[in-house]
């Protein structure tokens, strides 16, 4: 993943409840790391299966340092 672009959104206070126990117990995962490898997932499944959406879901899961 060479470049980056912050984004700012608002959930549900259980789906934040659910992702902050979610990391306490997988340190080696963050917020910014969760929520790009959920977002690159939801968009090989309903999207228009881009090569770059699982790139970056693959790099996400396996070569995060």
């Amino acid at each position: 993943m060479n470049a980056t672009v912050s984004i700012f959104t608002e959930i549900p206070e259980t789906l934040h409840e659910s992702l902050q126990n979610y990391l306490e117990t997988h340190p080696d995962w963050d917020q910014n790391r969760v929520l790009t490898a959920a977002l690159s997932l939801f968009l090989l499944q309903n999207g228009d299966s881009d090569r770059r959406a699982a790139r970056v879901y693959l790099e996400t899961l396996f070569h995060h340092s």
